[in-house]
């Protein structure tokens, strides 16, 4: 049974996703993994609220675009402007601004990816992922495995960053899981029709 559930969570894919990855204290760790200790999951956060209605939007957008377009798409363009709205209202920073499309190559226990600043190894780590185009949201805390500098970048300004979980919870970890096998699924698919 065990193994079973390793080899889940080892599938791996690379895909497109919003991506926030910035360090967290220890101070805000041990508040934070002592709640989800006490069975308070971590999406109480303050903070957290905004992003989890954005993305709920998001998720019931992208369901009405499969019924009817037009009217999706003029939601869309609704829902953007409200969004810019309360962005000049509030003069401030949102998490949405902190989410960056990023190439990340997935599994239900970490994630790497590329980043600009370098990460220190064992460094905790708050992330704030978005699964497209179904935006799911997952928000975890993670461990820097490695942080090095990407040997192909020439300028020397871009590091390959190593994630692992380690603070999860399980139904995050299963849309993970079923996110990689659904993208998996669809990349075999489309090899078999290629001429």
């Amino acid at each position: 049974m065990a193994d079973a559930l390793n080899r889940r969570q080892s599938v791996r894919i690379t895909d497109r996703i919003l991506l926030s990855c910035k360090p967290l204290g220890q101070e805000r760790f041990e508040v934070i993994n002592e709640d989800f200790q006490s069975g308070i999951p971590p999406y109480n956060q303050e903070g957290l609220a905004d992003i989890q209605m954005y993305i709920g939007a998001q998720t019931a957008l992208n369901r009405l675009q499969q019924r009817d377009k037009d009217l999706a798409d003029f939601l869309k363009h609704l829902d953007t402007k409200m969004n810019a709205l309360l962005r000049k209202l509030r003069d401030e920073k949102t998490l949405f601004d902190e989410l960056e499309p990023k190439r990340a190559n997935l599994s239900g226990s970490g994630l790497a990816f590329s980043s600009a600043e370098p990460f220190t190894p064992e460094e905790k780590v708050e992330l704030h992922i978005v699964l497209l185009p179904c935006y799911i949201y997952i928000y975890s805390i993670g461990k820097i495995v490695s942080s090095e500098a990407d040997e192909n970048d020439q300028e020397g300004k871009s590091y390959k960053v190593a994630v692992e979980f380690i603070l999860l919870m399980e139904n995050d970890r299963e849309k993970l899981i079923q996110h990689n096998f659904k993208k998996q699924s669809l990349a075999l698919r489309n090899r078999r029709l290629e001429p």
